[in-house]
């Protein structure tokens, strides 16, 4: 579970009313990713790459736990988001709808945006290929990592019935 692109850098207390408008939580999901992280970074919808990195600080996804934040990010193509810290709904829904998260405490410092980083979620390891720097979280439950390859909860709760028995 590696994850390589260009960095995209957000600050600390990001909530998911910031990651999808009110407004626009009941458009269709082209509509949707237009305009994901927008008020923070008007360029995020518009030049985000598949692949990209979602880097930022603290009690990322905060607030609302609606699942369709999650899942509009994970539309846009990015490869993983990357956080101080997570809101717990947040990351939980992250894993449920397939979209790779890593939880790391370090200096909000450590990339910027445009850097090229990599996230190794068995590891959890996320370095800055900018810089060469790297710093450990904690790595990613197996029982996650199996979420993600099977594409979310759903999928793997099709594919692998006797683990919700």
């Amino acid at each position: 579970m590696k994850f390589e692109g260009r960095c995209w850098r957000f600050g600390d207390n990001i909530p998911t009313d910031r990651l999808v408008k009110t407004q626009y939580v009941f458009e269709p999901m082209e509509v949707l990713v237009q305009h994901v992280l927008e008020d923070l970074n008007p360029e995020f919808p518009k030049k985000v790459q598949p692949g990209d990195i979602v880097f930022a600080g603290k009690h990322f996804g905060q607030s609302s736990g609606r699942a369709i934040a999650t899942k509009a990010l994970q539309a846009t193509g990015i490869g993983c988001v990357v956080a101080e810290t997570f809101a717990r709904t947040f990351y939980r829904n992250c894993f449920e709808v397939g979209l790779p998260a890593l939880e790391v405490g370090l200096n909000p410092d450590f990339a910027s945006d445009g850097d090229r980083v990599r996230v190794d979620l068995t590891t959890g390891e996320f370095t800055n290929l900018t810089t060469q720097a790297t710093i450990r979280g904690a790595a990613a439950d197996p029982f996650l990592v199996d979420m993600l390859d099977a594409g979310g909860l759903i999928n793997l709760a099709k594919n692998r019935p006797e683990v919700f028995r």
